[in-house]
């Protein structure tokens, strides 16, 4: 099976965002496939805002984009965009470091208004990064995420379909990407 790339691009240690990414790990961790979570809020801040391409973790995070077939890339819209954290991050990666990858973009929000920004702020940049096959991604109300006691998450029963057939194709994508590889 893939080994995945989880990327919460939420700079709150409590957020839904990054909640609702580890749940989606445990649907692609039950079919097989190997999930390593990233929360690039855990990522200094100097490494990330000064550029240090050298820095530890931003080497360390370059390695495991590398290593992985897949990438989820998680994020809170702000003002129409995903975070500032997040794009960090990206900028600091190689310019191709999603070639070869597939990758599910995912984006959370308080209003039905921030839905396009996963087709038109995430999706050309994750485009311009060189990945093969962008499945398509899912934007989920704030309101339809909710936080238990425990940690664990609920969701709507409609999100939960939704965000389950999402997460499906792009499980059934990983397992065609070597194939399609294969042909090019």
């Amino acid at each position: 099976m893939a080994t995945v790339l989880s990327v919460s691009g939420s700079p709150s240690a409590s957020s839904r965002t990054g909640r609702l990414l580890r749940h989606l790990d445990q649907r692609l961790i039950a079919q097989g496939h190997e999930v390593i979570p990233l929360d690039v809020r855990t990522v200094p801040a100097e490494a990330l805002l000064g550029a240090d391409f050298r820095h530890p973790a931003i080497v360390e995070a370059t390695e495991l984009f590398a290593r992985a077939d897949g990438v989820v890339v998680g994020t809170p819209v702000y003002k129409a965009s995903y975070s500032g954290v997040l794009k960090a991050l990206l900028d600091l990666l190689p310019q191709y470091a999603l070639t070869g990858k597939t990758v599910l973009p995912l984006a959370t929000g308080g209003s039905t208004a921030h839905v396009l920004a996963i087709d038109y702020a995430l999706r050309p940049v994750l485009n311009s990064m060189g990945a093969t096959h962008i499945v398509q991604g899912w934007f989920t109300l704030d309101k339809d995420i909710t936080v238990r006691e425990d940690g664990a998450v609920s969701l709507t029963p409609t999100t939960a379909e939704a965000l389950g057939h999402v997460v499906d194709q792009f499980a059934a994508a990983l397992d065609r990407t070597p194939l399609l590889a294969a042909a090019s």
